[in-house]
């Protein structure tokens, strides 16, 4: 079973194949020689645990994979494109992903 799939039509050639939810269980499910449940439910927990360290503003660091952080952005002024009119933004925060060696190696490699 390949995780990615190919583009359905050729105008889709120019959008990149994506992975959603259920391929990603499915994935999972059969790597592991586990239900769809038991990989879904393991794939919510991760997921889970990541969102709460991020929002105590913990790092998490995948040894291999990568690490995910939090990135502050300060309050500003902007304007409205349509009236031109001064407007505020908010400060927010933002997840970061940033690859590590071992990811990076292997998406650069040729085949």
């Amino acid at each position: 079973m390949a995780l990615f799939r190919a583009p359905r039509t050729a105008a889709k050639k120019k959008e990149q194949a994506m992975v959603n939810k259920l391929e990603l269980v499915e994935h999972v499910a059969a790597a592991t020689d586990s239900s769809k449940a038991a990989a879904a439910a393991a794939i919510d927990a991760v997921l889970d645990g990541i969102t709460k360290a991020l929002k105590k503003g913990d790092e998490v660091r995948l040894v291999g994979f990568g690490t995910f952080s939090v990135k502050k952005r300060a309050a500003g002024k902007g304007r409205n494109p349509a009236t031109g009119e001064e407007i505020k933004i908010p400060a927010s925060k933002s997840a970061r992903f940033k690859p590590g060696a071992t990811l990076k190696t292997a998406l650069n490699k040729t085949k």
